[in-house]
């Protein structure tokens, strides 16, 4: 299994249309996609990515060709609208917390 590793911070004053965005649209459109969530974490205080989150799929070829497709484009770029500093890579899924 591969792990795409997401991080981002909200953007100021949108944090309202953020959260309805990710529960209406992004996490059920990732599901959909192929893309199974295993955490989600939201930092309130301290340094670091205020949003750290994770999916898997079973196989690298079946990641990449979700990350290449034109509803994960059109999501993810839907997504940069409501967040900052945003990064992300696909590593080797373990069955613990990784960054």
């Amino acid at each position: 299994m591969v792990k795409l590793l997401m991080s981002w911070d909200i953007r100021m004053g949108r944090e309202q249309p953020y959260f309805e965005f990710i529960v209406r649209e992004f996490a059920p459109e990732t599901m959909r996609l192929g893309i199974q969530p295993t955490e989600a974490w939201y930092t309130i205080y301290g340094e670091g990515p205020q949003i750290l989150t994770g999916g898997v799929t079973d196989d690298l070829k079946t990641m990449y060709n979700i990350l290449a497709s034109d509803d994960w484009i059109k999501l993810h770029d839907k997504l940069l609208g409501f967040v900052t500093n945003y990064h992300q890579k696909v590593v080797e899924a373990h069955g613990r917390f990784q960054l």
